[in-house]
């Protein structure tokens, strides 16, 4: 079957190729590699696009709903399966990491999803989530272009860091560790190396945010609290 971001995919890959996307590139990346490696293992990305993020840090299989996407993933070494993030086809206790790396904001149903990444994921498994904040420069950027039709970012609904953080917890998941970077302005180049600082940095225009699966029993503990 084909999907809407199939006739976008190519466009979409070989933005990272230019100039900006290089740069930005390098920042996401680093972030994100600051907290993967705190979790080795087994990893399952999902929304994984094109691989460009999955083949530099090293996780080995991705899902995602575009057949031309996971084409190109394919292509950079990435075991590739075609599916939803609410629906994963992975048994129970499968994987020792979940990544996310802007697919929250694409999913019809992120409480759902989330709780899928949790059923996959083995006791004391991680979530890396990545998000662009929609109170961020960035994210006000985005969502502007949206209104102008986009062809990517009509597709999204972005959230803050409080959302994110609330929604993530509520599907079993206590934040563990954050790191931000993107503190240039959309349409400033950054001339300096790419900062990365920890925690939730509020004008931070990219936050990666790295949660552990709660056991059981806590879980059960909250929702009977009504949390």
């Amino acid at each position: 079957m084909t999907h809407e971001f199939d006739q976008i995919a190519d466009t979409y890959d070989r933005w990272y190729d230019t100039s900006e996307g290089r740069i930005i590139f390098h920042a996401e990346l680093e972030c994100l590699r600051s907290l993967y490696e705190k979790c080795p293992g087994r990893w399952l990305e999902v929304g994984t696009g094109t691989g460009r993020f999955s083949s530099m840090l090293g996780v080995a299989e991705g899902i995602d709903p575009s057949p031309r996407m996971l084409e190109i993933a394919s292509g950079r070494g990435i075991r590739t399966y075609e599916g939803y993030a609410e629906n994963l086809p992975f048994p129970v206790s499968s994987f020792d990491g979940v990544l996310m790396a802007l697919a929250l904001c694409f999913v019809s149903d992120s409480r759902k999803a989330l709780e899928e990444s949790r059923r996959v994921l083995r006791p004391c498994g991680c979530l890396l989530i990545w998000i662009i904040p929609a109170d961020s420069p960035w994210g006000r950027e985005y969502m502007e272009k949206a209104t102008r039709g986009h062809p990517v970012y009509t597709q999204a609904h972005f959230l803050t860091a409080d959302e994110t953080v609330r929604l993530t917890r509520n599907a079993g998941f206590t934040l563990a560790d954050a790191a931000s970077t993107l503190f240039w302005k959309p349409g400033e180049m950054s001339q300096t190396e790419p900062q990365i600082k920890n925690g939730i940095v509020p004008e931070a225009g990219f936050l990666g945010l790295l949660f552990k699966k709660t056991a059981s029993e806590h879980l059960n503990a909250d929702n009977m609290r009504g949390r």
